[in-house]
């Protein structure tokens, strides 16, 4: 049995964060988000290609919700981090 830390009980949160984002519940998508971030960060870390997809529908539903500020900054975070991780 998978456990609450395991990376593809993760994967399934965030999944299903995305559906509800698209399904216009944004605030419990955030929720979710939110929840499933901070344990892959401690789980697999900051730099994990899962945890910056997490960061990244985050970002995504916080601008459908209307937070652009804190959506900007969070798509500025996961870009800085990929361009570190790969060299660009």
């Amino acid at each position: 049995v998978l456990g609450r830390e395991h990376p593809r009980t993760l994967r399934s949160a965030n999944n299903l964060a995305i559906a509800l984002t698209s399904a216009g519940k944004y605030g419990e998508a955030v929720q979710i988000h939110r929840s499933t971030l901070s344990t892959q960060r401690e789980v697999l870390s900051e730099d994990h290609p899962d945890t910056l997809a997490s960061v990244t529908c985050l970002a995504n539903a916080l601008s459908a919700q209307g937070q652009y500020v804190e959506a900007s900054q969070l798509h500025r975070h996961a870009l800085h981090h990929h361009q570190r991780i790969l060299g660009v």
